[in-house]
């Protein structure tokens, strides 16, 4: 099948690495995996960071400039793929091209807050509420967003679990025998969820001075001097590398032995699976999909979000027991092996746009 695919947020071409970008690349290898061409249809990036309404205007007119390019020229997809919408980030282009073209309209990983209603984001918030209650098939990597996309989904459309994937040949196991014990984290140092998460983590790792072991922190952003103040209590023992390629990531998570991040607001955390994939334990925080993907007790510790101190707890726990982490990091590795692969995800994808294109809606 030919597929048009389309990510408001970040396009996988788009020049800084992030969580985003990574999934709509492998979104798309797991598409061609499972038989399909598929086309990044258009790279217009319609996020609004400030809640500014003079600017979602503006993006949406430039939504309608790409319409209109789209069904000038000659490219006729069977289906339509959108990754990643909420209110930031709507997608101006697909519902208008689908329905146009009378192909079925999927969408990748949608959240609605009905809290945004009439807010600086409203115009946007309005957009999703729209695209979803046209869309055939709605997949999701988070069970949570599926309490309020539901109800807006039209008779007959579905939501349906996708977990999160990746390769999981792309991350060589790690061979958990550091001496001081490697920590590390991947994250990016943004102001908002990510800085809390980095305060939460400096917090916990300052109770652990009494015990060895070392930091990696992988990451940059506007928030990394807040970022280095968070942390500067374990100054001393703390590798800053900046942002790294993901083609240079494995090599990280492989020299590690326990990977950390509080996951603050996390909505399922695709460092947290990276690091697993490797073999590395992951104790994080227990927000959004983060259960759906790190087993407390069998790949990996889960703690209250937010609480450093049962952060430093459980952190403590696996530092002081070596054979425990290495049998937690094999079952993480098996586990992605399982669940999280490539083929796992054709699969549910190819199935839902099979059963999209038969789907008679309203």
């Amino acid at each position: 099948m030919k597929v048009a695919f389309y990510a408001p947020l970040k396009a996988p071409n788009y020049p800084i690495p992030s969580g985003d970008r990574r999934l709509a690349r492998l979104l798309m290898a797991a598409l061609r995996r499972g038989g399909h061409t598929v086309d990044l249809v258009s790279e217009l990036r319609t996020y609004d960071r400030d809640g500014d309404p003079k600017r979602q205007m503006h993006l949406r007119y430039k939504g309608l400039a790409e319409i209109r390019r789209i069904l000038d020229g000659d490219y006729r997809p069977e289906a339509w793929l959108t990754y990643h919408l909420y209110h930031k980030a709507p997608d101006w282009i697909g519902m208008a091209v689908t329905e146009a073209l009378g192909i079925p309209y999927l969408v990748v990983e949608a959240s609605y807050a009905p809290k945004q209603a009439g807010g600086p984001w409203d115009m946007g918030h309005r957009a999703v509420a729209a695209v979803l209650g046209r869309a055939h098939m709605v997949l999701g990597p988070n069970r949570a967003d599926a309490a309020c996309v539901r109800p807006l989904l039209r008779p007959g459309a579905e939501w349906r679990f996708l977990p999160p994937f990746l390769d999981p040949d792309d991350y060589p196991p790690a061979p958990l025998a550091g001496d001081p014990p490697r920590l590390l984290c991947v994250a990016m140092m943004r102001p908002g969820d990510k800085l809390a998460s980095y305060r939460v983590l400096g917090d916990a790792l300052a109770r652990l001075t009494d015990r060895p072991w070392t930091l990696d922190v992988v990451g940059g952003g506007d928030a990394r001097a807040e970022a280095e103040a968070a942390l500067a209590p374990v100054a001393d023992r703390i590798t800053w590398t900046g942002l790294l390629e993901p083609a240079a990531l494995p090599a990280r998570y492989a020299a590690a032995d326990l990977f950390v991040w509080p996951a603050v607001n996390e909505a399922f955390g695709m460092t947290l699976l990276e690091a697993q994939a490797a073999g590395l334990p992951v104790v994080a925080g227990d927000s959004g999909g983060v259960s759906g993907i790190v087993a407390h007790g069998q790949t990996g510790l889960l703690t209250p979000e937010g609480d450093a101190a049962a952060l430093a707890a459980a952190v403590a726990a696996l530092l002081d027991d070596p054979a425990r982490r290495r049998a937690l990091g094999r079952a993480a590795r098996d586990k992605v092996a399982r669940q999280h692969g490539m083929d796992t995800a054709a699969k549910i994808l190819n199935q839902a746009l099979v059963d999209a294109k038969e789907m008679q809606l309203p």
